[in-house]
């Protein structure tokens, strides 16, 4: 790489959100968020900006909010509702999302409330789940994030490269709620088809059905690839459990046109996870990047 390559790559890397490129804590709060009814939406994101730790967690905005502002982000939109064979991928898009990381609980506790002293009461709580590190896994057993790409091409799949938004990101939160019962009831043979990989080795099945999770959501096998830095976490609150599914790209056509194979809406075929998991949330965000240790949110229209 020339120098000037070099130079570029390591400013976008200095200007994203550290969380992006770098794995979260061990424990997390994934958090959604409306504009407060009669909120003063420039003066509430600016005490965003100036107040809020890019060493807490992620912050990322969402199409409502950008608007609430009288502002555009390009590459911005809501996240679409749509339907996959016997479930809805239902669209929850909400103002704000904010993912909190810490290495403990206390330490995540102290980030929830300086978090709130700066978010309320000009935006209202819409949805709140926490999450954690199961090593690496995800509650099925199964290794998360495998095909994450590294270095260099973990930067050009998850920040913008140049213009407006260079430096930044856009992000995918859904929510998947596994029935765990049902799951762990099949063969270790079809629990192994419905992923994709062997549980034990995390080797991928050569001759796995067409409606395998690997098979629908292989990157490369896009055009052009659809490479993304997943950053997803379980969750688990007496209730339901699953999947918080986190998804971080240069830009949103990267993660909508896999979805949109999951749901079998491009040929028929629905990827197997439905058989046993279902959507209960989904967002599309803006990760604003970070200059001088603050979000820097200029496009905006806002000068901290």
């Amino acid at each position: 790489m020339s120098p000037a390559g070099a130079s570029a790559t390591s400013n976008k890397m200095t200007s994203s959100q550290p969380y992006i490129l770098a794995k979260p804590f061990e424990y997390g709060l994934s958090l959604a968020f409306a504009l407060a009814p009669g909120a003063d939406a420039a003066k509430a994101v600016k005490r965003i900006a100036q107040g809020f730790e890019p060493a807490w967690g992620t912050v990322a905005i969402g199409e409502p909010l950008a608007l609430a502002l009288g502002r555009r982000i390009p590459g911005l939109r809501t996240f679409p509702a749509m339907s996959a064979p016997g479930a809805g991928v239902p669209s929850t898009q909400q103002a704000l999302w904010v993912l909190l990381t810490a290495p403990s609980q206390t330490a995540l506790f102290n980030a929830r409330q300086r978090a709130d002293a700066i978010l309320l009461p000009d935006f209202s709580l819409a949805d709140a789940m926490p999450t954690f590190i199961y090593g690496g896994r995800d509650l099925t057993g199964y290794e998360d994030g495998t095909e994450n790409p590294k270095g260099r091409k973990a930067v050009a799949a998850a920040i913008a490269p140049s213009g407006e938004i260079a430096g930044s990101s856009f992000v995918a939160v859904q929510r998947w709620v596994h029935d765990l019962g049902h799951f762990n009831r099949q063969s270790p043979a079809r629990r192994d088809a419905i992923i994709g990989r062997r549980r034990e080795s995390n080797e991928e099945i050569e001759r796995a059905p067409r409606s395998a999770h690997v098979k629908r959501s292989t990157q490369e096998d896009y055009d052009p690839p659809a490479f993304m830095i997943r950053r997803s976490m379980p969750f688990a609150d007496g209730t339901v459990s699953g999947l918080e599914f986190i998804s971080y790209v240069a830009a949103l056509d990267t993660y909508e046109v896999v979805l949109r194979r999951m749901a079998g809406l491009d040929d028929g075929i629905a990827d197997a996870l439905f058989q046993f998991s279902r959507p209960a949330t989904g967002g599309y965000y803006w990760c604003p990047p970070v200059r001088s240790g603050k979000l820097d949110l200029r496009i905006l229209g806002l000068e901290v």
